[in-house]
């Protein structure tokens, strides 16, 4: 099984100077929790719901302006992790998961053969995938 046949190919993207609030709401509308960052074509990092949680928030009224950095003065290429790690079209389900399991992330952007982003396989479509192939041994 590989990639490709389970990764998201519909992929909400942003830019390096993309207001964090506009980003962050941007994400919550499309009910996502992983944002490829493209400057151009080019993948120049990856924002998750993590990188905008405040580190230091402590049991107050929440609102999301508590536990969420959405400060107007912040962009996207401050908060962003830099060089993702990534898997192509070609790898197989087993080299997603074990990327996903060794550094604990939530989701890898999907390059082509010319590195160019085309998904995004995220925990979700992995399990998918591994209901998909529970259902085909039963059957």
């Amino acid at each position: 099984m590989r990639v490709s046949e389970f990764m998201t190919r519909k992929v909400v993207t942003a830019a390096p100077a993309d207001g964090i609030r506009e980003t962050f709401f941007r994400m919550r509308e499309a009910h996502i929790r992983h944002l490829p960052v493209l400057d151009g074509a080019q993948l120049v990092g990856i924002l998750s719901d993590r990188d905008l949680r405040r580190p230091d928030w402590v049991d107050e009224a929440p609102d999301l302006s508590h536990d969420y950095q959405l400060d107007d003065n912040l962009c996207v290429s401050d908060l962003m992790s830099r060089t993702p790690i990534v898997v192509h079209t070609y790898d197989d389900l087993g080299t997603a998961c074990a990327l996903i399991n060794r550094h604990g992330f939530g989701a890898l952007p999907v390059m082509d053969k010319g590195n160019h982003l085309v998904g995004i396989i995220s925990k979700a479509d992995l399990v998918r995938a591994f209901s998909a192939l529970l259902e085909s041994q039963d059957g």
